[in-house]
This record gives C-alpha cells, structure tokens and sequence, in this order.
C-alpha cells in the first residue's frame, strides 16, 4: 500500500502522470480534511446514511415478509413466480430515472432504489431458509399441537434465520449502492452526489476524495453489522 501510494505522488509530483486526470495522494487528503474541517461533509454524509439506513430497513422487511408469504403458500408462489422472475430481471439502475419522476429528487426516490435492490436479495434467501425446513420437524410439531402462528415463530422462522443473516451483509451492500446511484443521478446533497459535482467540475481530487470517504462509509456499516451479527448469533 504504501509503495502504491508513494509511486502515486512521486509520479504526479514528477509530472509523468498527469495530476489534472489522476490528482495526487496528498491533494485528496488535503480534500478531505478540507471537506471535514469546512463541516458541509456532514450533512451529505447523514442524508446518505438516512437513505441507506431506510433502504435497508424496507427492503429488508418487504423481502422477509414476501419471502415467508411465497414460502408457505405454494399457490401465491406459483402465481406470483413468473411476475417475479420478470421484475428481478430488470436492472435495478434503470429504475432509478423512472423513482425520479415519480418521487423527485429527494429522499423518497432514492430510498425506492435501495428498496428494491434490497428486496430480492432478503426474499430469495428467505424463501430458500422457509423451503428448506425439514419436513420430519414440521410432522412433529403438528403432532404435538402447533398451530400454523406456532409453527411460524418456532420452526420455519429460525429455520430461515441463518439463511436471513447470510444476505444481510450483501443487502447493506446494495442500499448503499442504491443510495449513491440515485444521488449520482440526481440530488442536492449526498455523497453520490458530491462525486457526481465533482466529475462535473473536472475535479479529480474532489472524485478521489468522494470515492474514499464512501469506502471508509461502507467499512463503518459493514463494522457495526458484523459486531450486530455477531450478538445475533450468540
């Protein structure tokens, strides 16, 4: 890393690369402390955090409970799998223009992208951990009087946990995404959208400094999920 970086600023410094296009190591810390310093970067950093946090949040609970509905009733799944199959294959960033025509360039749209790119990865996953439930269980636990509530809160719930778990970490990885899109497409504040200003300026040092500060963002989520998972668990 540091001979990366160090070949970075000597070739820039030396003039062999050229720091209009390619900027230098020390002019984006530079950015960055600038950006932090000024405080206009934290309020671009909590709208994208608020746009992740409630992507991920409705997609995750529309994906569940789509997931345990389709699950459990194999008619609905044979209806709706055709539908479903036709939406998932649509890419989720040509969507993006279409959130913001319907819901402007606010909040609303790109919290519907991150949604929807959520959403498939939590139902498959929870569809699969629902069909995977061991059928000698479930005879048993109607032997012995569960009711289907029963049968949902203590066998195919936690059977479908583990696998509910699994794409959590994807899924934060797609709101993220989802958020970034839609302000890279269109909004007033954001990191998308700083990186998107940036691009526009011609400002490589402002790009780098954008792309950097989102990859420490998502290193941040990506921490506190894993020490969230891990209580989860235990």
């Amino acid at each position: 890393v540091v001979l990366m970086f160090g070949s970075w600023e000597g070739l820039g410094r030396a003039g062999v690369v050229d720091p209009f296009y390619f900027s230098m190591p020390s002019s984006i810390v530079a950015r960055i402390w600038e950006w932090f310093t000024a405080g206009d970067i934290y309020t671009h950093l909590a709208i994208t955090l608020a746009e992740t946090i409630l992507s991920f949040g409705i997609g995750t609970l529309l994906g569940i409970s789509l997931g345990l509905w389709l699950g459990l009733s194999r008619l609905a799944a044979e209806v709706l799998d055709p539908f479903i199959k036709v939406f998932n294959a649509i890419p989720r960033i040509l969507l993006a223009p279409i959130f913001v025509m319907w819901f402007g360039l606010g909040l609303t749209s790109k919290v519907a992208l991150g949604a929807t790119m959520v959403l498939f990865i939590t139902f498959f996953n929870t569809y699969q951990g629902v069909r995977e439930v061991n059928p000698v269980v479930l005879s048993n636990s109607r032997i012995l009087g569960a009711k289907r509530s029963d049968l949902l809160r203590h066998v195919y719930f936690p059977a479908a946990a583990s696998w509910i778990l699994s794409s959590l970490r994807t899924s934060v990885g797609f709101a993220v995404v989802g958020a970034i899109i839609g302000e890279y497409l269109g909004a007033s504040a954001g990191l998308g959208y700083l990186i998107a200003r940036s691009e526009g300026n011609f400002d490589a040092v402002g790009v780098f400094a954008g792309i950097i500060i989102l990859a420490v963002f998502v290193l941040i989520i990506d921490l506190i999920l894993d020490i969230a998972e891990k209580r989860l668990i235990t």
